[in-house]
């Protein structure tokens, strides 16, 4: 009676071991929600003693986007070496998007914003910051990668409360209408490698036009005449919750730049170019209902989640190449 009542209690601990570990896996699949860039730049410098300046804005998006990663159910899952974070890849898949966007506008801000032209010195709190993000994203010895992503959270706030301060040494925000061309186009190539991954999860073959348009253009290796692109079933939520984490945190850098830009944009006629891009990233963050990503095929009996947020993505990206010729014109 004893080893059966025994056999049973061990059973029960690990069936109650199971049910936490699921509920808690439930609880950490819960993304954060989209925040109003300008009412926490506001709150912020009003909680500092501070004045939103040209590049608060987009700096404290930066900042809080991280800190949303960072402090959401669960905190930092990619690194977990223990369950249930390390059973999970949808959330570890959208922090990764969410982290190649802030990698983009923390050199963007290093690289163009934070430097009047081409000879000009470095901020050290940029190149602090934008170093720390570089971190191995899935590093869990120290240096770990929050430990790292915190670093670069602090450099920013220091760098952001320098500015407007004339003894801020290099720690400046140029909003011109040239470094947010260079930019977007960075956005642009991102925006068109998450939805290839995307529109790939029914399987495509395209005409390789790797060299199309330049006579003279050699590569390294032979490449096929047609390419066959065709993402494997087990990579295809990870595609599909990577493109929403980007999305997600260029939603937020996008209304940031839309407030630090305004006089620039206006200008150039291009405020509504912006918005709809907005719109469009917008819709990417609908509330998912399925409890699975469906990708059935382009015309199936089920729908294809995967080719629903590429074509979100992929509008917003061709909105871009148009606000970046906008830009570009005098």
């Amino acid at each position: 009676m004893s080893s059966i009542f025994t056999t049973k209690s061990i059973s029960a601990f690990f069936a109650a071991i199971i049910v936490t570990l699921c509920l808690l896996g439930f609880w950490w699949s819960f993304e954060p929600d989209v925040f109003d860039v300008d009412e926490q730049a506001n709150q912020q410098a009003q909680a500092n003693n501070q004045t939103v300046v040209t590049g608060y804005t987009t700096t404290t998006a930066l900042i809080i986007v991280l800190e949303k990663m960072l402090d959401k159910p669960g905190g930092y899952i990619y690194n977990d070496m223990m369950p249930p974070g390390i059973l999970m890849d949808n959330i570890p898949s959208w922090e990764f998007g969410v982290i190649e966007m802030s990698r983009d506008l923390a050199l963007a801000i290093r690289r163009d914003f934070g430097r009047s032209q081409s000879q000009s010195i470095d901020s050290d709190e940029l190149a602090d910051a934008q170093t720390s993000l570089n971190l191995d994203n899935n590093r869990w010895l120290l240096p770990s990668t929050e430990g790292e992503y915190t670093k670069a959270i602090n450099h920013l706030y220091t760098y952001r409360n320098a500015l407007g301060n004339s003894r801020a040494g290099n720690n400046q925000f140029y909003a011109r209408a040239d470094n947010l061309r260079d930019y977007l186009k960075q956005v642009e190539k991102r925006l068109g490698s998450l939805s290839q991954n995307l529109s790939a999860s029914v399987g495509t073959e395209v005409i390789n036009t790797n060299l199309a348009g330049d006579p003279s253009a050699t590569y390294s290796s032979p490449e096929d005449a047609a390419l066959v692109n065709k993402t494997g079933w087990f990579q295809l939520d990870n595609n599909f919750y990577e493109a929403r984490g980007a999305s997600w945190a260029l939603l937020h850098f996008l209304k940031a730049l839309e407030t630090d830009f305004a006089e620039v944009l206006r200008k150039k006629n291009a405020t509504v170019s912006l918005q709809q891009i907005i719109r469009e990233l917008e819709a990417t963050q609908g509330t998912v209902f399925s409890p699975v990503i469906l990708n059935g095929g382009g015309f199936g009996m089920l729908a294809n989640h995967s080719l629903v947020m590429a074509n979100y993505i992929s509008r917003a990206n061709a909105a871009i190449i148009e606000l970046s010729e906008l830009l570009n014109q005098g």
